[in-house]
């Protein structure tokens, strides 16, 4: 389970309950096991929603004689468990609930709470509604033996308001969850301060308490559970069912021993642990007694029932059935038998207006069973009923009988006969299924699905319910049950939808359609079985089989007759509503076939209510009927006028929407259908929208063309973000814009691609991936992004032949180091790495090992200055060192020097674990289940060129020397670990305690508390470690706890600290034996445990540590004094950080600073001086450190001047020269804006008479020592404070003076000479060049830089005499900040970093790797609190690579904005100055991040530093192809041909075309599969037949056009215009694509220009088709059209369409037959009208010329020409309006050939 650091949001859980004698066991989905004492037995319970279950108690026979004898009032049987962590709690009663459904919330009574009552004693559950789906469901059904009575309850979850824990229960919980340690910069510190006001009560255990924990019931045995944590014990809350003070009101804080008993009797530490009880926090007895309801109840109905039905309630049975919405509410239907009386009783629950339930009763029905199953609608339940004769009946659609035929097996009986069997009840439901409990005792499983399977007879009976009405409806799926049910519920294809055409006769009293063409002979040859079988339909289509002759049909009669009835008003709704099932099925390519299926259903129901549609239904589905229907079929008396004359046509429809903004579209919602024939639906299947495309695409194109939302205009993009968000709402996805039509789809594709050039930021990320932006929706997910090498990696990367870079000699920094060039990593190299992971061991390891290939191969992957890095840190291997040989030296000389050189050289290793920690820090992501590997130190050192090994015994070094260099390697070990590692838990930081602490493990114990991992440890763990009061130990965990909950003023851990620090005790002279080292890391541990804060307590504390008394003298017990008053200083300062003002008690603080600062005023006593009560020698630095922390930043000089430097010799004299070094530094944190990276600001640091005297030493005359130390150690402290300054910002101005100075001290520093004085000035110099080294690397901290990495190279290599082991230790820090988390990381500046810093780099450097005298070590790896990740990464979202990326960031630095540009992986500034990042590049899609508007943009780059980008397929990466010069731009060349190979296709050689070798580009740039497999099967240029290579010539011209526009959705569409151009007039869905070909290439040539292209805001972008390319291929089709036009028989055929004579069956496959069918493209393309109307149309022209002439004008004309002019426009206006079309509608040139045919 994931640990948290704030309190978790409640969450639900399904778990198992098991109930004991008094205990409940938990078992939860999530692993975790809780364990629950009641004080009753468990008689049943039930599960109830939202949360949690109903239980019911056994009453004991003891209550019973107690309740008689004391006449008191029985308690409650019935209880609710809401929580593992809860009590039980009762019922209460209440009325007047409303709402709490899904469209209306809940709301209950204002003084609901206040109710007394709760379910009666005499109340006995018997049935709770299963699910919470809906409102029925909250359901509850209870029985009063002694009142005969049954109630009918409804139960709400209602926690009462007002409490605190229910205060607590509803305030809100932070959603985003902090890392284990982020920087102490600020974008955190307003997390620590929220974390420390919001709560005090962090807990070292990850077990969270339960904000919704009730008031307690008295005398309910407590529950503690495996979970407990002794952090609880100690604060006197048990949490996760444990004991709790406040539910058991005990005035003291108990513990526990092993035996689970109270121990009262507690040594120092428990002592030191317990806290006063806040007798105001007690609560009150009598509040806590009366339990608190969650659940209230309210009582919907009662019923009084007999005698015997009470004495059998057990058997009582109950089922909620038939949920759902009726029309005009929402109502559900309960029954509830009663066995005994053999009696079903069935109510109604309704839901009102006004949200209340009602319950009435509906009928009595015999019955001895019921039960609730899905059987004949998939989502809603109908009943089964058991009657007293054994049958079954099911209840649909309310309360209509279904009654059910099950045969059951006879059972053998004794004697070998059989006897008969019966059903006795019902069991085990789910579902459909359903056991059969029989007479004999056996039980027989069984399902009575009912459900149709076929999607389209699903659409047709949802239609049908919501227009037919419920009788008709009812009467046409009892027919479709029947008849399915004689074919054995067969789900083989066909046989459910001819069982629902059969119905649909039968139900509207129509004669039964024969099957044209259907072969029924039993006789006739397979052949021709097969052709007439259903299933040969599918491969119709198949290209293969295409030119199969299948057998013709063998009459030609035609099966349609004149319709002998009047149609009524429900066979119009029928035929609507099949009519917009087809449409909408028309809407997707994957239900074409269903189409075709539906379409000769509704011509033959056309032909009686309204032939037109008929008409309509065949053009687009030739094969609907054999003929086209004659005028003489049609009874004009019969036809439905009610009906439009032209069927709604709905891609029409949505055609006419885009073309014309103000056309209002003509579309109502699907239930509206039945009011529109006056009718009334019957709604069985409930709130099913059966037109789900059909309503969705009609608001999509409204969406898409409206012109105002809230009186505003809206361009282009409005309406496209517009559309986008409509498609997130209804979860559109990728594959279903897949699924449309060609046409239909290019609006919305269209739009996304709006989208896609130009998103929003505020978007969700369901929307980025819709439109294609994967990039921006990887980067706003929750998850972190990949940092390490688990994810992903590109194929190219492993592919790629090595032999080059073998070549070249380059070598891996690590063994995990891949370079992309060297290829694969050998099987040997792998089942290495394996090795070194699991098997633990040490000798394997070296510590600077990264798991960050890809990130450091982009950083730094130029050069090998990583490499070199990592030798020079790593303490693992043997050290080699060359010793010049000297001829003229004796043997033993030489042998002196080379022991000297050793050590000095062993000093060195023991300080390189204090670097490789800052090099490796978060270099591992994550961590085995295995103990961890530290590395173990390798002390042994080689002499070359005599190859002399010096090891450890050798040397003979001392044994503090080696712990405290394990201390530091097992930090560094312990950093490694990243703060973002998952698997860190309290039970595996106890598995890597070894038998015996070791200063190793004590230095991984204080790495993980660093990086904030130590909070997972549980507090009798903690205690482990500081019991045996092992000093290392103890300084690690104490530190390591304050690191790990620093400014959280943890209670917990200011305990643990208070025990080893008796300042903390309230008598600190108690003497616990703690050592001064140990209680200077307490000392500390406050500082940071309370950073920031102000806690005027502890800074008191502090305060007056800094001047202990105690201290003054030096012996052998305080040798440590001066390490604990600067640990005391600067907990202090750390508690008071920038707060410092001139408050009355602010000034106090400060004047005793200035006290111990200057010392304290020489005083007589009795004549002689009065004895000094501090040391000032020692806590001058100290108290001048905690004043500039203080004061930081606060600008105020009258407290820098508290600090000033001597401005005398005599004053320099007076001061040791090392404490100018903290004043100048001190100084400069309180002028904090004033500092300068300048050599003026530096030499304004400095005392005039400094630098006067200073010119003169330069110009070589002699001058006082104590000038020239005074300057050295103002300058390096001035440095240091420009390094704090600028620290991560990699300023030049501060990096070159710097420089500077740091070449200056190098050159004097190792300078050699004897003399006394020189060596004074040489020590002051090197310990000015450790602090310059130091505020170098603070400044280009992360970088890498390659001058600073040649100096820090140059310092490490010097191993003479002189040079002690504080130098190497701050070379090797300076090493390690320069590769910071090996690029990764920088520091920070916010007040907290400051801090963290001046602790860790106090300029104060140790001797000796023992030497803690005056500055604990362990405060080195304090720096670890200012560390930031602001290495900005870019990351492809496809392949996962880490990538160049050119981007812009706007910085604003105080009132100053400005933009830079940078490359990343790069370091930026810090977030609070950065505003935006743009990425504006061509090689890959743009986006901005708007860090200051768009909270989220913010977030996404704290979490994870990472720009996901998606590159454009026209191009390589940057490092691929640095110039460009390799896109596939350059390789095409201008690529003119391209567009007509996709408009005019034609086969031309490949080979030829400029980017012929498209193949090896996309296997080079892009990992896409699709791109790969296409280019590989589609673009090859080995096609043999001409059709084949022109479709590989489209292909190649498709996937190049696809790849330079960067359009990959595009690529599928523009293969089926290809497919729609070389598409055959014989296939079944020609019509209906070519519909779909109109409608695509309408859109493009008169609507895509006007409303998509973005021209009318100047902002014009191409199409992604373009419109040559579909109207070139309906040039094609509209070719075989005029030829088609020229055949035989297509003038006296469309002849007879036009004047209404219509065209009789013919032979398949005659010529006749083909012209007849090919007749529907003509008429279809042509946008002819129906034959009635052009009969009417004919008429009238007959008419005009009869009437007008010869006839004199006006009222006639002689011009015959001008006549047949105006009688022709007449014609096609009158045409076109009654007939919906797209485009231009009915062509002139077919209006030409109609009206030819009328006169011949």
């Amino acid at each position: 389970m994931e640990k948290k650091r704030v309190d978790d949001p409640e969450v639900r859980l399904r778990g198992v309950f098991v109930f004991l004698r008094g205990m409940t066991k938990i078992y939860l989905m999530n692993g975790l096991e809780h364990t629950l004492n009641l004080p009753f037995i468990v008689r049943r319970a039930w599960p109830v929603e939202p949360c949690g279950l109903f239980v019911q108690r056994v009453v004991e026979s003891w209550e019973l004689e107690e309740n008689k004898q004391s006449g008191s009032e029985p308690l409650t049987t019935v209880f609710t468990l809401s929580s593992p962590f809860a009590e039980p709690s009762v019922v209460g009663i209440t009325d007047g609930i409303r709402g709490g459904f899904d469209t209306q919330p809940l709301q209950m009574k204002a003084d609901y709470a206040s109710e007394t009552a709760s379910l009666p004693p005499g109340e006995r559950i018997l049935w709770v509604a299963p699910n919470a789906r809906d409102f029925a469901n909250s359901l509850m059904l209870t029985v009063n033996v002694e009142m005969n009575r049954l109630s009918v309850w409804r139960y709400v979850y209602a926690p009462p308001p007002g409490s605190s824990k229910s205060a607590r229960a509803s305030a809100p919980h932070p959603t985003s969850h902090h890392t284990k340690r982020s920087s102490m910069s600020g974008n955190t510190s307003a997390h620590l301060r929220h974390t420390n006001a919001a709560s005090d009560d962090l807990r070292l255990s990850p077990d969270k308490t339960d904000p919704r924990r009730p008031g307690g019931l008295s005398g309910l045995a407590p529950t503690l559970t495996t979970t407990t944590t002794m952090a609880e014990l100690m604060g006197g809350n048990l949490v996760g069912g444990a004991i709790s003070q406040s539910q058991w009101n005990l005035p003291l804080n108990v513990m526990l021993n092993a035996s689970g008993k109270f121990d009262l009797s507690s040594g120092l530490n428990k002592m030191a642990l317990s806290e006063q009880v806040n007798l105001d926090d007690v609560p009150d007895p009598a509040e806590e007694v009366r339990l608190k309801p969650l659940y209230w109840a309210e009582k919907l109905y009662e019923e009084i029932i007999p005698d015997s039905a009470t004495a059998d309630c057990d058997n009582i049975s109950v089922a909620l059935f038939d949920i759902r919405w009726d029309g005009k509410a929402t109502r559900a239907l309960l029954g509830i038998c009663l066995p005994a009386v053999e009696t079903l009783l069935i109510y109604e629950v309704a839901r009102t207006q006004s949200g209340v339930l009602q319950m009435h009763l509906v009928s009595r029905v015999p019955a001895t069973a019921i039960s609730s199953i899905i059987a004949t609608r998939e989502q809603v339940a109908d009943l089964l009923v058991l009657k007293a004769d054994g049958s079954l009946s099911l209840f649909i659609h309310g309360t209509c009988e279904l009654p059910l035929d099950v045969k059951l097996p006879p059972s053998p009986a004794e004697g070998g006969t059989t006897q008969e069997r019966r059903i006795v009840g019902f069991s085990h439901i789910l579902g459909s299924s359903v056991s059969l409990q029989l007479s004999d005792g056996s039980a027989l499983r069984t399902s009575f699905n009912m459900d149709p399977q076929d999607n389209l007879v699903k659409a047709a009976l949802y239609m049908l319910a919501l227009t037919v009405p419920a009788d008709t409806f009812f009467a046409l799926h009892l027919s479709f049950l029947r008849r399915w049910s004689s074919k054995g519920y067969s789900c083989v294809e066909e046989v459910e939808f001819r069982m629902l055409e059969e119905a649909l006769w039968e139900v509207l009293g129509l004669e039964a359609a024969e099957r044209y063409g259907s072969q029924d002979d039993e006789e006739s040859p397979a052949w021709r079985q097969l052709a007439a079988n259903e299933s040969i339909a599918r491969f119709r289509e198949d290209p293969a089989l295409r030119g199969l002759r299948l057998p013709g049909s063998a009459t030609c009669d035609a099966p349609f007759r004149k319709p002998a009835v009047k149609p009524t008003a429900q066979h119009a709704a029928v035929l609507l509503a099949l009519h917009h099932v087809a449409e909408d099925r028309r809407l997707s390519v994957t239900t074409f076939a269903d189409v075709l299926r539906l379409a000769p259903l509704i011509c033959r129901l056309a032909i009686i209510v309204r032939p037109e549609w008929a008409d309509y239904w065949k053009r687009l589905c030739p094969n609907a009927m054999p003929i086209w229907p004659p005028l003489s079929m049609t009874v004009l008396e019969h036809v439905y006028e009610r009906m439009p004359i032209w069927p709604p046509d709905m891609t029409a429809i949505l055609y006419g929407r885009l073309y014309n903004s103000d056309w209002k579209v003509p579309w109502s919602n699907s239930f509206d259908f039945a009011a529109r024939l006056e009718l009334e639906g019957c709604c069985a299947f409930g709130r099913v929208d059966p037109l789900p495309r059909t309503c969705a695409m009609a608001v999509l194109c409204k969406t898409l063309t409206d012109k105002y939302w809230e009186e505003k205009v809206l361009d282009t993009r409005s309406r496209a973000v517009a559309a986008l968000q409509v498609m997130d709402v209804w979860q559109f996805k990728p594959h279903n814009l897949q699924r449309l039509p060609l046409g239909v789809a290019a609006p919305l594709r269209e739009a996304l691609r709006t989208c896609q050039l130009s998103p929003g930021g505020d978007w969700t990320v369901s929307a980025y991936r819709l439109v294609g932006r994967n990039d921006l929706a990887e980067g706003l997910t929750d998850k972190p992004a990949i940092a390490d090498n688990n994810g992903y990696r590109s194929v190219r990367e492993f592919l790629v032949s090595g032999s080059c870079a073998m070549q070249s000699g380059i070598k891996p920094i690590t063994m995990s180091y891949q370079h992309p060039t060297m290829g694969r990593k050998t099987s040997q190299r792998l089942i290495e790495g394996v090795y070194r992971a699991v098997s633990g061991d040490h000798s394997k390891v070296t510590g600077v090992e990264y798991d960050l290939d890809d990130f450091t191969r982009m950083r730094f992957g130029q050069d090998r200055r990583l490499e070199d890095v990592a030798r020079m840190l790593c303490s693992a291997n043997v050290h080699y060192v060359r010793i010049p040989t000297r001829p003229e030296a004796s043997e033993a000389d030489q042998l002196r020097d080379q022991q000297v050189t050793v050590h000095r050289v062993t000093e060195r290793i023991l300080a390189l674990p204090l670097g490789r920690a800052v090099f490796t820090f978060g270099s591992m992501h994550t961590v085995t289940k295995e103990s961890f590997a530290i590395p173990k130190m390798e002390y042994s050192v080689r002499i070359q060129p005599s190859n002399i090994l010096y090891t450890t015994e050798i040397m003979k070094m001392p044994p503090e020397y080696i712990s405290w260099g394990e201390f530091h390697n097992g930090v560094a070990a312990g950093l490694r670990i990243s703060s973002q590692a998952q698997s860190i838990e309290s039970s595996w930081i106890k598995f890597n305690r070894p038998s015996e602490l070791t200063p190793e493990h004590a230095g991984f114990l204080y790495a993980l508390g660093l990086t904030g991992h130590l909070r997972e440890m549980l507090t009798w763990h903690t205690f482990g470690y500081l019991t045996p009061k092992h000093d290392m130990t103890s300084i690690g965990v104490l530190l390591g706890l304050a690191a790990a909950n620093v400014g959280s003023s943890n209670k917990h851990v200011t305990k643990l600290i208070a025990v080893h620090t008796p300042a903390l005790l309230p008598t600190p002279d108690v003497d616990l034996n703690v050592p001064l080292i140990t209680q200077s890391a307490g000392l500390m541990g406050i500082g940071l445990l309370y950073l920031g804060t102000k806690h005027r307590r502890m800074a008191e504390v502090c305060l007056n540590q800094i001047s202990r008394r105690d201290l003054y003298q030096p012996d052998i017990s305080n040798e440590y004094r001066e390490a604990y008053t600067i640990s005391a200083a600067l907990a202090c300062g750390m508690i008071l950080l920038g707060k410092g003002t001139s408050t009355p008690a602010d000034l106090v603080i400060q004047n005793r600073l200035r006290l111990l600062i200057h010392g304290e005023p020489r005083l007589v006593e009795n004549g002689k001086p009065r004895r000094p009560t501090f040391d000032v020698n020692i806590t001058s630095p100290a108290a001048s450190v905690a004043l500039g922390l203080m004061y930081l930043r606060t600008e105020r000089q009258d407290v820098a001047d508290i600090l000033a430097i001597p401005t005398t010799l005599e004053g320099l004299n007076s001061i040791q020269p090392n404490f100018l070094t903290v004043r100048a530094m001190a100084r400069a944190l309180i002028m904090w804006d004033k500092i300068a990276p300048t050599k003026a600001w530096l030499m304004a640091q400095l005392p005039q008479v400094v630098v006067q005297a200073m010119d003169s030493r330069f110009r070589g005359k002699r001058v006082d020592d104590a000038y020239e130390l005074a300057y050295y150690n103002i300058l390096a402290g001035s440095c240091l404070a420009v390094g704090l300054k600028y620290a991560g910002s990699a300023r030049e101005e501060a990096y070159s003076l710097l420089v500077q100075y740091w070449d200056m001290f190098s050159q004097l520093a190792f300078a050699n000479s004897i003399a006394y004085d020189h060596r004074i000035k040489r020590s002051a110099l090197r310990e000015g060049l450790n602090l310059i080294s130091l505020g170098m690397a603070m400044v280009m901290t992360g970088t890498g830089e390659v001058n600073c990495l040649r100096r820090y190279r140059y310092a490490y290599g010097i191993n003479n005499p002189s040079v002690r082991y504080g130098c190497f230790t701050a070379t090797s820090i300076s090493i390690g900040l320069l590769f910071l988390g090996g690029g990764r990381y920088t520091l920070s500046t916010s007040d907290a970093s400051i801090a963290c810093l001046i602790a860790a780099f106090y300029p104060r450097f140790p001797q000796n790797p023992a030497d803690n005298k005056a500055y604990l070590q362990a405060y080195r790896h304090l720096w670890v609190l200012a560390v930031e990740p602001r290495c900005l990464v870019a990351r492809d979202v496809d392949s996962r690579e880490i990538v160049y990326l050119p981007i812009k960031v706007k910085v604003k630095d105080g009132n100053q904005v400005g933009t830079a540009q940078m490359i990343a992986p790069t370091l930026v500034p810090e977030i609070d100055k950065v505003l935006s990042i743009r990425v504006d590049t061509p090689r890959y899609w743009p986006f901005y991040l708007d860090i200051v508007n768009f909270p989220r943009h913010r977030e996404s780059l704290l979490r994870s530093q990472t720009l996901f980008v998606k590159r454009r397929t026209a191009f390589l990466t940057y490092m691929e192809d640095p110039k460009g010069s390799r896109s596939l731009f350059v390789r095409s060349g201008s690529g003119t041909g391209d567009a007509a190979t996709l408009d005019f296709p034609q086969a031309t050689d490949i080979k030829a075309h400029p980017a012929t070798d498209l193949h090896d580009f996309i296997a080079s740039s892009s990992n896409d599969p699709l791109f790969l497999a296409f280019a590989d099967h589609l673009c090859r240029d080995d096609g043999e037949a001409p059709e084949e290579r022109l479709f590989q010539a489209y292909c190649h011209a498709a996937l190049l056009d696809c790849m330079l526009q960067d359009k990959s959705q595009t690529l599928q569409s523009l293969l089926t215009a290809f497919h729609f151009r070389v598409m055959s007039p014989k296939s079944a869905y020609f019509t209906l694509r070519l519909q779909d070909l109109r409608f695509a290439a309408d859109f493009y040539s008169k609507v895509y220009d006007r409303k998509f292209s973005g021209r009318s805001e100047n902002n014009p972008r191409p199409p992604l088709i373009r419109e040559t390319t579909l109207s070139g291929a309906l040039h094609v089709l509209d070719s075989k059209l005029d030829a088609f036009r020229e055949t035989e028989h297509f003038k006296p055929f469309l002849a007879r369409y036009a004047r209404g004579e219509g065209i009789p069956a013919f032979p398949e496959g005659s010529a006749e037959w083909a012209t007849s069918r090919d007749l529907s493209w003509y008429l279809e393309r042509n946008s002819v009208p129906a034959s009635t109307l052009l009969t009417l149309l004919k008429d009238l022209a007959q008419k005009a010329r009869q009437e007008c002439l010869g006839t004199p004008p006006p009222a006639g004309t002689t011009n015959a020409e001008a006549l047949e002019l105006g009688i022709k426009e007449v014609a096609h206006a009158t045409g076109t309006q009654m007939t919906t079309a797209m485009g231009s509608g009915w062509t002139v040139r077919s209006l030409d050939e109609v009206m030819a045919a009328w006169s011949s």
